[in-house]
Protein backbone atom coordinates (compact mmCIF):
# COMPACT_ATOMS: atom_id res chain seq x y z
CA UNK A 1 0.00 0.00 0.00
CA UNK A 2 2.92 2.23 0.42
CA UNK A 3 4.40 1.89 -2.65
CA UNK A 4 1.05 2.28 -3.93
CA UNK A 5 0.59 5.82 -2.41
CA UNK A 6 4.31 6.88 -3.11
CA UNK A 7 3.83 6.00 -6.54
CA UNK A 8 0.84 7.98 -6.75
CA UNK A 9 2.56 11.04 -5.12
CA UNK A 10 5.31 10.79 -7.95
CA UNK A 11 3.15 10.83 -10.26
CA UNK A 12 1.05 13.59 -9.51
CA UNK A 13 4.28 15.78 -9.00
CA UNK A 14 5.25 15.00 -12.63
CA UNK A 15 2.30 15.92 -13.82
CA UNK A 16 1.09 18.86 -12.14
CA UNK A 17 4.39 20.44 -11.73
CA UNK A 18 5.37 19.57 -8.08
CA UNK A 19 8.81 19.07 -6.90
CA UNK A 20 9.47 15.54 -5.86
CA UNK A 21 12.54 14.59 -3.95
CA UNK A 22 15.79 15.11 -5.58
CA UNK A 23 14.43 16.85 -8.51
CA UNK A 24 14.84 20.77 -7.62
CA UNK A 25 17.76 22.11 -6.46
CA UNK A 26 18.37 25.88 -4.71
CA UNK A 27 19.78 28.33 -6.86
CA UNK A 28 19.97 31.58 -4.71
CA UNK A 29 18.27 34.71 -4.12
CA UNK A 30 18.15 35.59 -8.02
CA UNK A 31 18.79 34.54 -11.36
CA UNK A 32 19.39 36.48 -14.88
CA UNK A 33 18.59 35.31 -18.16
CA UNK A 34 16.79 36.72 -21.38
CA UNK A 35 12.86 36.79 -21.50
CA UNK A 36 10.22 36.69 -24.01
CA UNK A 37 6.56 36.84 -24.21
CA UNK A 38 3.93 35.12 -25.88
CA UNK A 39 0.16 35.45 -26.74
CA UNK A 40 -1.38 32.17 -27.75
CA UNK A 41 -5.30 30.98 -26.75
CA UNK A 42 -4.21 27.55 -25.79
CA UNK A 43 -4.13 25.37 -22.86
CA UNK A 44 -1.20 26.19 -20.34
CA UNK A 45 0.98 23.47 -18.74
CA UNK A 46 -1.46 24.14 -15.84
CA UNK A 47 -4.82 23.32 -17.41
CA UNK A 48 -5.88 26.61 -17.82
CA UNK A 49 -6.59 28.93 -20.88
CA UNK A 50 -3.88 30.95 -21.32
CA UNK A 51 -4.87 34.51 -20.82
CA UNK A 52 -2.61 36.83 -22.83
CA UNK A 53 -3.47 39.93 -20.32
CA UNK A 54 -2.91 37.91 -17.14
CA UNK A 55 0.32 38.67 -15.30
CA UNK A 56 1.49 34.65 -16.13
CA UNK A 57 4.50 33.27 -17.29
CA UNK A 58 6.10 30.15 -18.38
CA UNK A 59 9.21 28.10 -16.87
CA UNK A 60 10.96 24.83 -18.04
CA UNK A 61 11.00 23.91 -13.88
CA UNK A 62 9.96 26.29 -11.08
CA UNK A 63 6.64 24.15 -9.49
CA UNK A 64 3.08 25.50 -11.34
CA UNK A 65 1.49 28.06 -9.27
CA UNK A 66 5.02 29.62 -8.31
CA UNK A 67 5.25 33.45 -7.92
CA UNK A 68 8.18 35.40 -9.11
CA UNK A 69 9.26 38.79 -9.27
CA UNK A 70 10.32 39.74 -12.61
CA UNK A 71 12.53 42.87 -13.35
CA UNK A 72 13.26 44.29 -16.86
CA UNK A 73 17.63 44.93 -16.30
CA UNK A 74 17.02 48.06 -19.05
CA UNK A 75 14.13 50.16 -17.32
CA UNK A 76 13.98 48.66 -14.06
CA UNK A 77 10.38 47.98 -14.03
CA UNK A 78 8.89 45.02 -12.36
CA UNK A 79 5.97 42.59 -12.21
CA UNK A 80 4.96 39.64 -10.42
CA UNK A 81 3.87 36.55 -12.16
CA UNK A 82 2.46 33.13 -11.70
CA UNK A 83 4.24 30.29 -13.00
CA UNK A 84 1.76 28.52 -15.09
CA UNK A 85 3.37 26.98 -18.13
CA UNK A 86 6.27 25.08 -19.36
CA UNK A 87 8.85 26.77 -21.38
CA UNK A 88 10.25 28.47 -22.92
CA UNK A 89 11.79 25.96 -25.34
CA UNK A 90 14.22 28.44 -26.72
CA UNK A 91 17.56 27.98 -25.94
CA UNK A 92 18.91 30.46 -24.01
CA UNK A 93 15.70 32.04 -22.44
CA UNK A 94 15.47 31.38 -18.92
CA UNK A 95 11.40 32.72 -19.06
CA UNK A 96 8.26 33.29 -21.00
CA UNK A 97 5.91 36.12 -20.05
CA UNK A 98 2.15 36.87 -21.13
CA UNK A 99 1.72 39.81 -23.21
CA UNK A 100 0.25 42.20 -20.45
CA UNK A 101 3.21 41.07 -18.56
CA UNK A 102 5.97 42.12 -21.18
CA UNK A 103 3.71 44.76 -21.77
CA UNK A 104 4.42 46.41 -18.20
CA UNK A 105 8.10 45.77 -18.29
CA UNK A 106 8.32 47.43 -21.73
CA UNK A 107 9.73 45.12 -24.00
CA UNK A 108 6.56 44.21 -26.38
CA UNK A 109 8.43 45.98 -29.35
CA UNK A 110 11.74 44.55 -28.46
CA UNK A 111 9.79 40.89 -28.18
CA UNK A 112 12.72 39.67 -25.87
CA UNK A 113 14.65 41.74 -22.48
CA UNK A 114 17.06 40.66 -19.64
CA UNK A 115 15.50 40.32 -16.59
CA UNK A 116 16.42 39.22 -13.15
CA UNK A 117 13.85 37.06 -11.79
CA UNK A 118 13.32 36.29 -7.45
CA UNK A 119 10.93 35.14 -5.22
CA UNK A 120 8.08 37.27 -5.02
CA UNK A 121 7.19 35.82 -1.40
CA UNK A 122 10.61 37.36 -0.08
CA UNK A 123 11.70 33.69 0.88
CA UNK A 124 15.46 34.58 -0.34
CA UNK A 125 15.39 31.26 -2.58
CA UNK A 126 13.92 29.87 -5.85
CA UNK A 127 13.68 26.47 -6.09
CA UNK A 128 14.80 24.35 -9.77
CA UNK A 129 16.93 23.44 -11.74
CA UNK A 130 19.08 25.20 -14.63
CA UNK A 131 20.24 25.30 -17.82
CA UNK A 132 23.39 26.52 -17.85
CA UNK A 133 22.63 28.30 -21.14
CA UNK A 134 19.73 29.57 -20.18
CA UNK A 135 20.46 32.28 -16.82
CA UNK A 136 23.06 33.19 -14.97
CA UNK A 137 23.74 34.49 -11.37
CA UNK A 138 22.71 38.13 -11.39
CA UNK A 139 26.13 40.36 -10.11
Amino acid sequence: MKKLHLAAMILAGMTFGMPTTGAYAAQGKTSCGSASWYALKSRTASGEMMNPAAMTAAHKTLPIGTKVKVTNLKNSKSVVVRINDRGPFVRGRLIDLSKGAAQKLGFIGAGHARVQIEPADGSGCLLYTSDAADDTPCV
